[in-house]
């Protein structure tokens, strides 16, 4: 398969803790963390699988993009296949991970849970890959 063109970005209040937690909780890996002259976060590169996700701080440059936290209804998530969802989720539930969906059995043949990050955006995670198949 070729490099991916579709990379999900969110903006974060606390760009620090949302580091420390998506590392922690979810198993997230550094790619890159770009910071400041003054040391805060200006840019971050996490892996986890064959996925990528980047977030900043609140600021947002250029598009001024409210952080996650202020803004109360989400209309959309990141989604992230893993193989052990079983596993994922007693990580994310013992790192305090608020869960807004269980874990459970889909009629389509994956096995899903969903949770919040710190700043409220839902993070699902399941057995279910797109690519597995064409439509």
């Amino acid at each position: 398969m070729s490099l991916p063109s579709l990379y999900p970005f969110v903006h974060y209040a606390d760009p620090e803790s949302a580091l420390r937690f998506l590392k922690q909780a979810f198993g997230c890996e550094e790619r890159v963390v770009y910071r400041k002259p003054d040391g805060a976060i200006a840019h971050v590169e996490l892996t986890l699988g064959h996925g990528l996700v980047m977030f900043g701080g609140a600021e947002g440059g250029r598009l001024k993009m409210a952080a996650s936290k202020d803004v109360p209804l989400k209309n959309q998530g990141i989604y992230v296949v893993v193989t052990d969802p079983d596993a994922l989720y007693a990580r994310a539930k013992a790192a305090g991970a608020v869960i807004a969906m269980e874990l459970h059995d889909t009629d389509y043949g994956s096995r899903d849970f969903s949770a919040l990050d710190p700043e409220g955006n839902v993070w699902s995670f399941g057995t279910y890959q797109p690519f597995a198949s064409k439509p």
